[in-house]
């Protein structure tokens, strides 16, 4: 297998064609299986959902099913998805949250349907099959390789070997997105009704760079989720086990729109220890959403309660900017942000506290994507 592996990426590295650059668009995820790259398609392309990476079922059919050695069996009518190898099987039923294998033990979290496409947990999936996978950061955005065990490559190897593979394909994916706009339209022309036409010229300084906003949750949670879908952005929620027993509809609503959920954990509480606030935040978002989260932030935590969490199999977020101490309620609390953010270099995490509210958010991610900033999730697995 691993001299097999060696001849495919030395093919690829052989008969890479020069392609002329493709139009900038937004970031990315290629999905790729054994040796192949597959198509682009904003109906099959991954994402992440409540920290796990989804990819799509389809893949396991054709090349992708010769190259991992799973079939899927697809049953809409039902509402349900079988994959299977070697005898095993792992059912999902779109309707839960999780998955049952032959035994009736269940996996989590489950499958997500969108736009007609069934998508699973790479993660869960790799475990239960012995399968590898990776998330590796490529020109134009990212990409989800699966493999068997035996395949014989690294990560950078792989992702070298495919660069001009993933140019042709991400060619191919921009001129079909362009081919179907309007005569006369333009990449994101009017593509936010809430950012009018004939706007200033974008501010300097966020080209490129991807941020991650954490919000302390609170009763305007919904409103706040309500921004961020209007401008297609990503942000952070931390809940505290109060506040997700009393949220159920607004975990659910951010679980299925994606966006990062956490627990927040307070240090100094008089009655609880960080450990057990978090496993009464993950308590209560399992009864809402049949999900848990790894992720936390751990309020007045020196380096002992963040080791306490960490032996606890949590994620403490650790921003780059504490911006906790500012309020993000006007026009002019979002300007400030993105000068802090522009004078910020690479990526950064920004911890907002409670201090944000749905109108300064709206004003950010205006802001922001006039300077050429990137809104994105901030997960267990860090800036996605």
């Amino acid at each position: 297998m691993k001299r097999r592996a060696a001849l495919i990426l030395g093919l690829l590295l052989v008969f890479q064609l020069a392609l002329p650059p493709a139009r900038a668009a937004e970031r990315v995820y290629f999905t790729a299986v054994g040796s192949y790259v597959l198509p682009l398609s904003d109906n099959t392309m991954p994402f992440w959902s409540g920290g796990y990476v989804y990819i799509a079922s389809s893949i396991f059919t054709g090349t992708g099913r010769e190259s991992l050695g799973i079939s899927q069996v697809l049953n809409s009518d039902q509402g349900r998805l079988v994959l299977y190898s070697g005898g095993r099987s792992l059912t999902y039923t779109l309707s839960a949250n999780c998955a049952l294998d032959n035994d009736g033990a269940a996996y989590y979290p489950g499958a997500i349907q969108r736009n007609g496409t069934v998508f699973v947990p790479a993660n869960t999936v790799s475990r239960y099959f012995d399968l590898v996978y990776s998330v590796i950061e490529v020109e134009h955005g990212s990409m989800v390789w699966l493999r068997q065990p035996s395949y014989g490559a690294s990560d950078k190897l792989y992702a070298d070997a495919a660069r001009y593979t993933m140019r042709s394909i991400y060619a191919d994916y921009i001129r079909a997105k362009e081919s179907a706009r309007p005569e006369g339209g333009s990449p994101g022309e009017n593509a936010n009704p809430s950012v009018p036409s004939g706007s200033q010229e974008p501010a300097a300084g966020l080209e490129g760079k991807r941020i991650a906003l954490c919000l302390q949750a609170g009763s305007d949670a919904s409103l706040m989720a309500d921004a961020l879908e209007s401008y297609g952005a990503g942000a952070a929620f931390f809940f505290t086990p109060e506040e997700m027993e009393r949220q159920g509809g607004t975990l659910r609503r951010l679980t299925a729109q994606g966006q990062g959920i956490g627990i927040l954990a307070d240090a100094g509480h008089p009655d609880r220890t960080v450990a057990e606030q978090l496993e009464a935040g993950n308590a209560a978002l399992f009864r809402a959403t049949c999900g848990k989260t790894r992720l936390a932030y751990v309020r007045g935590g020196g380096a002992q309660a963040l080791q306490a969490a960490g032996e606890a199999g949590f994620r403490c977020l650790q921003p780059e900017l504490d911006r906790s101490g500012y309020d993000l309620r006007s026009a002019s609390g979002a300007q400030e942000l993105v000068r802090r953010l522009a004078a910020w270099r690479g990526d950064a995490a920004v911890w907002l506290g409670d201090g944000a509210s749905p109108a300064g958010l709206r004003s950010f991610l205006s802001a922001a994507r006039e300077a050429g900033g990137v809104c994105a999730a901030y997960r267990e697995a860090g800036l996605r």
